[in-house]
């Protein structure tokens, strides 16, 4: 395989990687948000989502990357689920960026 395929091959895999791994956190913010009435209301009242459309919209990219922004747009409670799960704020700040198509340059979380 010519340099410049196996370069594009391998990009394509680090890019699906870096989604894989942005979903996740992502999922994993989502579940910490409603882990907490309080957190929930807070994000349905801001995000404008239904209870009842949160099954369906959870399969969507931007779903998952408005959740990491909501998380990014309060530092406590970014630090806060940063703490809880053991990651660093760069991490989520990163997914962020992967799941809204932002190029980042190095590795994401």
């Amino acid at each position: 395989m010519p340099n410049r395929a196996r370069s594009k091959a391998s990009g394509a895999a680090l890019a699906r990687q870096q989604g894989a791994r942005a979903q996740e956190l992502a999922v994993a913010a989502f579940e910490f948000i409603a882990g907490e009435p309080r957190r929930l209301g807070r994000f349905l009242e801001m995000t404008g989502i239904a209870i009842e459309s949160i099954r369906e919209a959870s399969r969507d990219s931007d779903f998952l990357a408005g959740v990491l922004d909501h998380i990014c747009e309060d530092e406590p409670l970014l630090l806060a689920f940063c703490r809880e799960i053991g990651v660093n704020p760069d991490a989520v700040v990163r997914a962020r960026a992967v799941l809204s198509g932002a190029p980042w340059e190095r590795d994401a979380p």
